[in-house]
């Protein structure tokens, strides 16, 4: 296979970690960050990441690395792969040195909590308008362990910038991995925050033992409050419809491999937040993005009462069965409010 054009992937979490060894095997050499050097050593030598996927092996042409300074310089694409708290200290880490001319791809799922801001809008803070206009969101539904084992997986790449969509397309699809492009960089990006949020939620409802009926209900509604919040803030409905909407929302809020729904079913059982997320080895976005996304909400005047219950519960002692009996307890009203 003839080579193709360098990319970098900063952060070796299971979905970095998956990214960079589908790139390597479609035929591009990799530089792999993280701040561990036990990982980038284990990485270089064993061709093994120690913590995520580590049954699987890393192509030879991923080279990993604890020094930014070593990824982006060359590289035609940079891969944000780390959680949303930390990538404002990774894009002023990249910034000195920066290739102008590279296409900034966020996988990360979040909001900063700070700020609010999307991922988007801190690449412009940080990093300036040439590389916000050419930003893509790159989403779906796509547990890291199901892509690595060849299972067919559809994702999708966001961009204002047409042909810098078409490139991740381009450069990342490969086998099992097809990726579809679209314009909506707003919709794609809050999907991929709030999906989490709703997740907790259906973790909760599995967790309460409350059984199909109540899962269904509360993904479609769910997706009813997503809806509402990024057409609210400019998105496309058609998006809501899609990979990055109802797609992922469904994964998310069904699949046993989400931590997010891990983490509503402890809460289910009565476990403390600080308990459930000292036994878990990667974040799970929807506990911090559930306060950004409700001030984002109620700063847009958008009704969104699953959001908080889950804010209720993951913050103010609040107990799961108490949540469920107040969203059914809600005044009734039509379908379309």
């Amino acid at each position: 296979m003839s080579k193709r054009s360098p990319i970098a992937v900063i952060g070796v979490g299971s979905l970095g970690t998956a990214l960079a060894i589908v790139a390597a095997r479609a035929g591009h050499d990799i530089v792999l960050w993280s701040r561990d050097q036990n990982v980038v050593e284990s990485i270089n030598n064993s061709r093994i990441n120690p913590k995520y996927l580590s049954t699987t092996r890393i192509p030879e042409a991923v080279v990993a690395t604890n020094d930014l300074r070593e990824t982006p310089t060359e590289s035609g694409l940079v891969l944000l792969a780390v959680p949303s708290h930390a990538v404002r200290e990774v894009l002023q880490a990249i910034s000195k040195h920066r290739n102008t001319s590279s296409i900034v791809v966020s996988v990360t799922k979040g909001i900063e909590i700070e700020s609010g801001l999307r991922i988007s809008e801190l690449v412009h803070n940080v990093l300036g308008p040439e590389h916000y206009q050419r930003f893509v969101c790159l989403s779906g539904p796509s547990f890291a362990r199901e892509v690595v084992e060849g299972h067919p997986t559809a994702i999708v790449a966001a961009s204002k910038d047409v042909e810098a969509g078409r490139a991740v397309q381009n450069e990342l699809s490969f086998e099992n991995l097809r990726i579809y492009t679209n314009s909506d960089v707003v919709g794609t990006e809050l999907c991929g925050s709030i999906k989490n949020v709703m997740a907790i939620a259906a973790g909760m409802t599995d967790g309460l033992g409350l059984g199909s009926n109540s899962v269904a209900a509360l993904i479609t509604r769910g997706l009813a409050e997503m809806t509402r919040l990024v057409l609210k803030c400019g998105g496309q409905f058609e998006t809501m419809v899609g990979l990055a909407g109802l797609g992922d929302l469904v994964l998310t809020c069904t699949g046993q491999l989400s931590r997010n729904r891990y983490v509503g079913e402890e809460l289910s059982k009565g476990k403390s937040l600080a308990a459930i997320t000292a036994s878990m080895t990667e974040v799970a976005e929807g506990i911090k993005t559930s306060r950004a996304v409700k001030r984002l909400a109620d700063e847009a005047g958008v009704e969104m009462p699953i959001t908080n219950e889950v804010v209720a519960v993951l913050y103010d002692g609040k107990a799961a069965r108490d949540a469920v009996t107040e969203l059914m307890s809600r005044r009734l009203k039509p379908e379309s409010d």
